[in-house]
């Protein structure tokens, strides 16, 4: 079973920064979500700004809701996104 969500933080770019009660954090690309369904609605950025941790879990209005499971799958590690940001693109030549 993966860890539960601990905090969660709206980021503008549409990705989530998401804590869970193991310690870990991980980085969550809502974009791909947003022409899906009810995930359209999360393209207000107001909307998509009230996140919440929920059960564990992460919602916004009217019960929409991401899986701590799809949260801890799909999100990327913070630690490995702040490597990428400060690796510099010269070093791979």
């Amino acid at each position: 079973m993966n860890p539960h969500v601990k905090s969660v933080r709206a980021l503008d770019n549409y990705e989530l920064d998401v804590s869970f009660d193991n310690g870990e954090a991980r980085r969550f690309d809502m974009k791909p979500y947003l022409d899906r369904g009810v995930f359209v609605r999360l393209r207000d950025r107001d909307a998509f700004s009230a996140v919440r941790v929920v059960a564990g879990s992460v919602e916004w209005a009217n019960g929409l809701d991401l899986s701590y499971d799809t949260l801890y799958v799909e999100g990327r590690p913070t630690s490995a996104i702040g490597q990428a940001e400060q690796s510099d693109p010269a070093d791979a030549r």
